[in-house]
């Protein structure tokens, strides 16, 4: 098994703990930022970077054309309040765009957005809210109304 491999192993590994230990506890475990980044590689094909990359979580690599990504996810448990704000987009360093990878209480992918830098950096300007103006959060609701769906759970999606 190559480096890759384990690592993808091991992300689906992190992620049936994590449905067991919430199934268990009802508290989430805290690995939704990794399972998202591993179900974004699963469904995408985006190829993860080294830890501590200053910018971007994932590489998407189309002909020649090579694009940076902040990968971004949010569980959404059964009868979540509304509101739900992802964790801050780093905008200090080159990206081309984020991917935001909304789970569900399984940690099972259900929607995947992609919004560009220009109306990222945009909604995090608005006035009125200190999350998004100092902190970099966005609500689940705002980057799903500046970005546009990339992929959506059918009834015959699988998961690992």
């Amino acid at each position: 098994m190559n480096s890759h491999e384990e690592v993808m192993s091991l992300l689906r590994q992190a992620k049936k703990l994590a449905q067991r230990y919430y199934a268990r506890t009802g508290k989430p475990l805290g690995v939704t930022g990794e399972v998202a980044e591993y179900e974004a590689a699963r469904i995408l094909g985006v190829e993860l970077t080294p830890p501590r990359q200053a910018g971007f979580d994932a590489l998407e690599r189309k002909g020649t054309m090579v694009r940076k990504l902040q990968i971004k996810g949010r569980c959404l448990q059964k009868n979540c309040k509304p509101g739900q704000r992802l964790s801050s987009i780093r905008t200090n360093h080159e990206w081309d765009a984020v991917l935001m990878v909304l789970l569900d209480h399984n940690f099972d992918a259900t929607e995947i957005y992609e919004a560009p830098p220009a109306k990222i950096i945009a909604a995090l300007m608005e006035p009125g809210s200190k999350a998004r103006n100092v902190r970099g959060a966005l609500t689940v609701n705002k980057f799903k109304s500046i970005g546009k769906l990339r992929w959506r759970r059918t009834n015959d999606s699988t998961s690992d």
